[in-house]
């Protein structure tokens, strides 16, 4: 009795081919300053049991370790595997094109010949004379003639004509060839093993971030002189560019002011040893002369840390629960915020081909608070600096860029942006204001002696400084910078009457010297001093409004300020005055 076992058949998956291109879209992007984070979603059936996903077309430059998978279904991911797909060599040949390369040389040739008979027919023609060719048979002759000639123009027309349509067979051919090979950017698998509990429809996404994409900010400034609330309107604009290898069609664009980082791990400090140099007096001898050789430490050996990668996750979205871009919005919403970074999200659909180019979208258009301001430093130049002191009272960061300031609707300059927070503040150049005229006067120095047994020489100096308003506003926060000379000796004596500025007495100067600056009382003040010479002027020490200032040191450099405020077509004039007292007279004095 013989008996038969029957084995069951060896498990096969089922396989899904998918192609990423035509068999899913992109849901999401994520544009960080240098990379983006990509989300495709594919739909497609499952049957029961094992599923072998095998997706192909994904960009070459997609960065394995960052690819992640989510889906929807009655299904369990198992396992992912990303490979590289192995082309073969780009073909420059076909039967084809060799076929038309042969009908090429053989209708050129044709055509030659043509062309040497029609040459031989006007020379035979040439040569007839009378003792050749009787009156009687001229006619007959020239009859041939026309015959022949109109049947060789007409047969090197249509060569022509054919060798100019095998011309663009063999083009299109050779087109044709390179067609299959133009996505060799598309060239990543990923292999995706899905085992479902029941056939059906399942959704998966694939999350994946690629380099060779990135955004910068740019802005333009402009500024309306003849408004005070709000007078700036900074324009705030993305310039985006990819080429990643796929294009973004249709893509909600969302953009990112944080930037992914790879191994800014918290420092670690090496030792710091302190030893005596060895000097190696041997090693000196043997040489005979020269310098003694010093050892130097070996350098500590620096351990480099593991690469850590982060990306930002997505969340994925079926068209029927994705809510349909809002149309009313002209401008990009912050979807999300906070004091490190903060996401813009690009209003409507944007389309990004992949070919490197700039494509420019605007954020933003925020009017902003700003503090005009005017300086100049008339010594050195008489030119107005026009600046403005803007402050971010808005949702967004700032990114740094490049902007384009405009000032009553002319160009003006470029400037820099730099990075700014919500409710930050920073400055602005807005270029030269030619309507604020300055002229610095020639210096004023009188010279005079005191003293009987030990004279000295005391130089008292007068500096003028005139301005004229020719706008036909006024104007306020006009600063004016000057300096007093740097007494570098306790002989040279600095006293500063005019504005009446106190500082306390100063020793040992910027050059190792006893310097003096005589001017007031010396007890050091405890608040900046402001000192009121006219109608809507004062005076300070120079550096009272920069940031982090220091009561202690004011007056340490000699520069003094003028704040201003100068009405319409109005005019008014500045003076510095000091003394310089030097013990002896006779002593020359560098700089007076």
């Amino acid at each position: 009795m013989t008996t038969t076992t029957e084995h069951p058949p060896a498990f096969e998956p089922s396989a899904i081919p998918l192609q990423s291109l035509s068999d899913s879209k992109i849901i999401s992007v994520n544009l960080y300053p240098t990379r983006a984070e990509v989300t495709r979603l594919f739909r497609f059936a499952v049957k029961m049991g094992q599923n072998q996903v095998n997706i192909s077309g994904l960009p070459n430059c997609l960065e394995s370790e960052s690819l992640r998978v989510e889906g929807r279904g009655a299904a369990t991911i198992h396992d992912v595997t990303v490979s590289m797909d192995k082309r073969e060599a780009v073909a420059t040949t076909s039967p084809k094109l060799d076929e038309l390369l042969k009908k090429r040389e053989s209708t050129s040739h044709a055509l030659t010949r043509c062309e040497k008979s029609i040459a031989s027919l006007e020379q035979y023609l040439g040569s007839l004379t009378v003792q050749h060719l009787e009156v009687t048979n001229l006619d007959t002759v020239l009859h041939s003639y026309e015959a022949t000639g109109e049947r060789l123009d007409a047969k090197k027309a249509g060569l022509t004509e054919e060798l100019r349509v095998i011309d663009g067979e063999i083009t299109d051919e050779r087109q044709r060839l390179r067609v299959p090979h133009e996505d060799d950017k598309l060239r990543t698998k990923a292999a995706i093993g899905v085992f479902a509990k029941s056939a059906g429809d399942v959704e998966i996404a694939l999350v994946y971030a690629v380099p060779y994409a990135s955004w910068t900010a740019f802005y333009d400034i402009r500024v309306d002189m003849s408004t005070k609330e709000n007078p700036v309107t900074v324009i705030y604009k993305a310039a985006v560019k990819q080429s990643t290898g796929e294009s973004w069609d249709d893509v909600p664009l969302q953009l990112e002011t944080s930037t992914p980082t790879f191994g800014l791990d918290i420092p670690k400090l090496p030792p710091w040893d302190l030893y005596f140099e060895r000097v190696h007096l041997a090693s000196s001898a043997m040489l005979g002369s020269g310098p003694p050789v010093i050892s130097a430490p070996i350098a500590p050996t620096v351990r480099k840390e593991s690469r850590r990668h982060s990306m930002l996750g997505s969340t994925i979205e079926s068209d029927e629960m994705a809510e349909a871009p809002d149309m009313g919005y002209a401008v990009a919403a912050v979807s999300s915020k906070g004091n490190i970074s903060a996401t813009f999200r690009v209003p409507g659909l944007a389309s990004i081909p992949c070919d490197g180019d700039v494509h420019n979208f605007t954020i933003v258009e925020l009017s902003l608070k700003a503090t005009m301001s005017w300086v100049s430093v008339p010594k050195v130049d008489p030119k107005t600096h026009l600046k403005a002191r803007i402050t971010n009272a808005s949702e967004y960061t700032l990114l740094n860029g490049t902007a384009s300031v405009y000032v009553d609707g002319s160009f003006i300059s470029r400037s820099v942006v730099p990075a700014v927070s919500p409710q930050e503040s920073f400055d602005c150049p807005l270029g030269i204001d030619t309507s604020i005229r300055i002229t610095y006067h020639p210096l004023i120095k009188k010279l005079s002696h005191s003293g009987f047994y030990n004279k000295s020489a005391n130089y008292v100096f007068s500096q003028r400084i005139a301005v004229f308003n020719t706008k036909s506003v006024p104007i306020e926060q006009l600063k004016i910078v000057d300096q007093i000379p740097i007494s570098q000796n306790a002989q040279i004596e600095v006293k500063l009457t005019n504005p009446a500025l106190n500082a306390p007495s100063l020793g040992g100067g910027g050059g190792g010297g006893n310097s003096s600056l005589t001017i007031g009382k010396n007890a050091p003040p405890k608040e900046p001093q402001v000192v009121k010479v006219g109608k809507g002027v004062k005076a300070q020490w120079d550096g009272v409004d920069e940031p982090g200032c220091e009561v202690e040191s004011l007056g340490v450099d000699r520069k003094v300020n003028w704040i201003c405020s100068v009405g319409a077509q109005d005019k008014l004039n500045l003076s510095l005055e000091w003394e310089v007292s030097v013990s002896p007279a006779k002593a020359r004095v560098v700089g007076l």
